[in-house]
């Protein structure tokens, strides 16, 4: 089934291979890739190689972790370079379609335009919940890529095992469940399913609850099939030693991404308790995630008073069912208690 969804030009696509690839002996000395011998001083060691076996090393590190293995682990340059290249593995620019829930994660939509890919839209009520029948409708189109991005961002909420297992079983393309902020609702990952379904991809990162937004280490879950085709279309290196170092070390560090998300939902009620005094804060949406969606009565005060407090948060006006509605982080306890003392000064 994978191969008939894959482009025409990828079926026969040779992955570019390295010398250190094909390489099965023991090596100590290393003439093959023009790297520089030597490394600049005060500077992490190794810094002068390409990272290919340290990036192996990072596979089996989040296989172990995930409950996976690693032939099912692929490392990206954060989730977004998974996005991009599920694009270019599967849909054929100016023919194919991808389908979208909105309001949702922004750059599906990106990646898409960059990919000459057009975007259907299904429909979801007013709880951001999928609306199956409208997507039955849509799937019609038979869009090779499916993305439901569960937490949802911006709405927060997470969509019922049976939805998303009705999505891939109607499906003939490959379906996409992007769990960015899985990890601060882990008993709801479907990550396990990629035993049963050919066509799901999993996207997961460490830029969230993991803390390593800046280290860029983006991870897709799928068959091996699957994410052999992603590793030839990738580019090689893809992700830095640094990055791989940092995420090793994390990775590693047993029960402080679990600490730290106890910690972000002690503050997310704190947020929530404090949002719920001011009349002008109309609704505040169920979250699952380490952010809230709040429908304002007049969102461009609240945006422009926090502005002038140096707090940036997200405004989502523009965005499908969030008239009025600014997305909040959950920041530290004292960024919370900042935040709502400032809206009590309006």
């Amino acid at each position: 089934m994978i191969t008939n969804l894959l482009r025409e030009n990828i079926k026969n696509l040779k992955a570019y291979s390295s010398a250190r690839d094909e390489f099965e002996g023991e090596a100590s000395i290393w003439l093959d890739a023009n790297e520089s011998p030597t490394s600049l001083p005060n500077l992490p060691n190794g810094i002068n190689r390409y990272p290919a076996a340290q990036l192996k090393d990072l596979k089996k590190q989040i296989a172990l972790v995930k409950g996976v293995d690693a032939s099912q682990v692929f490392i990206g340059n954060g989730s977004d370079e998974a996005v991009d290249i599920l694009f270019r593995c599967f849909c054929n620019p100016g023919k194919d379609k991808a389908l979208v829930f909105p309001p949702t994660y922004g750059m599906y939509n990106v990646c898409a335009a960059v990919n000459d890919v057009e975007v259907i839209e299904s429909q979801m009520d007013e709880s951001f919940f999928i609306n199956l029948n409208s997507f039955e409708k849509r799937n019609e189109e038979a869009p090779k890529l499916t993305f439901i991005c569960n937490p949802n961002n911006p709405t927060g909420n997470t969509q019922s095992a049976e939805t998303i297992r009705r999505i891939i079983e109607l499906s003939k393309g490959i379906v996409v469940v992007d769990e960015a902020y899985i990890d601060f609702c882990p008993d709801k990952s479907v990550i396990k399913w990629i035993n049963d379904y050919p066509n799901l991809v999993v996207l997961q990162t460490l830029s969230k609850a993991w803390g390593l937004a800046g280290a860029r280490v983006g991870l897709a879950f799928a068959s091996p099939e699957i994410i052999g085709v992603m590793n030839k279309v990738k580019f090689p290196y893809n992700v830095g030693k640094p990055s791989i170092d940092i995420a090793l070390d994390a990775l590693k560090m047993n029960g402080l991404m679990e600490q730290r998300v106890v910690e972000n939902s002690l503050n997310k009620q704190l947020l929530i308790n404090g949002l719920k005094q001011f009349q002008i804060v109309e609704k505040i949406f169920p979250s699952d995630s380490n952010f809230v969606l709040i429908k304002f009565t007049d969102h461009k005060s609240v945006y422009s008073t926090l502005a002038k407090n140096g707090i940036v948060v997200r405004d989502r006006n523009s965005q499908p069912g969030c008239e009025r509605c600014l997305r909040i982080t959950v920041g530290t306890r004292e960024e919370v208690e900042k935040l709502i003392y400032c809206l009590n000064q309006m």
